[in-house]
């Protein structure tokens, strides 16, 4: 009996530990959502977000990449009190994040 008790406690500790894991794009921020490179499913996850402006993100990103999370109020049919809904729970990361300029 206690090998079984210690085998439950073990799995939900596993399975506790890997929940925040689920929707993550790690780019930046524990358990946020990367905006320059989740997938319309992982976007369409966020309150708000349906399979429509999700598409219209990836859409979106793939002309102008994400430079800041703010940069979302840019895609069409997403504004300023959708963003507040998602500020805390999307990040960007990827090859928009930083900088490449070359000089001196």
């Amino acid at each position: 009996m206690k090998r079984i008790t210690k085998a439950v406690a073990v799995g939900l500790f596993c399975g506790l530990v890997a929940l925040p894991f689920g929707r993550v794009h790690a780019a930046g921020g524990a358990g946020r959502v990367d905006l320059n490179s989740a997938s319309v499913e992982e976007l369409a996850q966020l309150p708000g977000i349906g399979p429509a402006k999700a598409q219209a993100i990836v859409s979106h990103r793939s002309a102008n990449p994400f430079r800041k999370p703010e940069d979302l109020r840019d895609v069409k049919g997403i504004g300023d009190k959708l963003y507040e809904q998602l500020k805390d729970q999307i990040t960007v990361g990827g090859p928009a994040a930083g900088s490449s300029d070359r000089g001196g």
